[in-house]
C-alpha cells in the first residue's frame, strides 16, 4: 500500500469517525455568542439552527448564564404536559457549541408522547416526583422504570421514548441535548396529524375509516383522504 493511499484511507476513516462521535459540528471559535435578531443579516432567519455571531469583544458574562424557572400556569397545556426548550434564541451563548436543553413539567398523570430526536442523545434528570420513562430499540425491546428524584436516563439518538407521571403530585424533568437543534417528531402527530393517505393508516393499524379520522382530528387534520 502506498504512503498516499494508506493517508486517504486514514483520512477517510478519521473523518467518519469523528461526524459519527459527534452531533454537531464543532466550533471554530471559543464562543460565539448569537447576535440579537436585530442584527441578524438580511434574509437570515432567527430560527435556523446557527445564529451570527455578535462581535466577541462586546461578549459579558451573562450571555453564558441562563435563569431556568418555572413554567406560568397559562404555559401549561390543558393536557397537564408542558415544556420550554432552551437553545440560542434564548440563551445566546449556547449557539455553536452543540448543546440544548428543556425543562418539562407534569401535572399528575401527565404523558409525554412517545417521540424521538432525529439528530441528539437526551439525558433526562428527574428534578421532582416519579416518571415512568423509558425507550425502544431498533428490535423492538423496552427499556423502562420508574424514575425518582435525582435519577438520570439517557435516551440514545433517534430512538422512540416517552414520559408519564405516576406519582402523586406534580413532576419535573431537565432534559439536556448534545445538538442545538435536537429535533422533534411526536409519533402521534407525525403519524396522524401529516397527511398521509387515510386507506395506508386504516390497513397499517387495522382500523376502520371512522377510527383514523377520529384520531386525525384529534391529532391533525378533520380528513386526511
Amino acid at each position: 500500500m502506498t504512503k498516499q493511499l494508506f493517508l486517504l484511507l486514514f483520512l477517510f476513516h478519521f473523518l467518519i469517525l469523528n461526524r459519527a462521535a459527534s452531533a454537531d459540528p464543532d466550533p471554530l471559535f471559543d464562543f460565539c455568542v448569537a447576535a440579537p435578531k436585530s442584527t441578524h443579516y438580511p434574509g437570515h432567519s432567527p430560527n435556523f439552527p446557527n445564529h451570527p455571531c455578535k462581535d466577541p469583544s462586546n461578549a459579558t458574562v451573562e450571555d453564558f448564564i441562563y435563569t431556568l424557572q418555572s413554567l406560568s400556569p397559562e404555559n401549561i397545556s390543558a393536557a397537564g404536559f408542558s415544556a420550554l426548550a432552551v437553545g440560542p434564541s434564548l440563551f445566546p451563548g449556547l449557539n455553536t457549541l452543540g448543546m440544548s436543553f428543556v425543562r418539562a413539567e407534569f401535572a399528575r398523570g401527565a404523558v409525554n408522547v412517545p417521540h424521538f430526536h432525529p439528530r441528539a442523545t437526551e439525558l433526562a434528570y428527574v428534578l421532582e416526583g416519579e416518571i415512568y420513562s423509558g425507550f425502544v430499540d431498533s428490535n423492538n425491546r423496552i427499556f423502562a422504570r420508574i424514575l425518582k428524584n435525582g435519577e438520570v436516563m439517557v435516551f440514545p439518538k433517534g430512538l422512540v421514548h416517552f414520559q408519564m407521571n405516576v406519582g402523586k403530585g406534580n413532576a419535573v424533568i431537565f432534559g439536556c441535548f448534545n445538538s442545538q437543534n435536537p429535533g422533534l417528531e411526536k409519533l402521534p402527530f407525525t403519524i396522524f396529524g401529516s397527511g398521509i393517505d387515510g386507506e395506508l393508516l386504516e390497513k397499517a393499524f387495522g382500523m376502520s375509516k371512522g377510527e383514523v379520522q377520529k384520531m386525525s382530528g384529534r391529532f391533525g387534520p378533520k380528513e386526511i383522504r
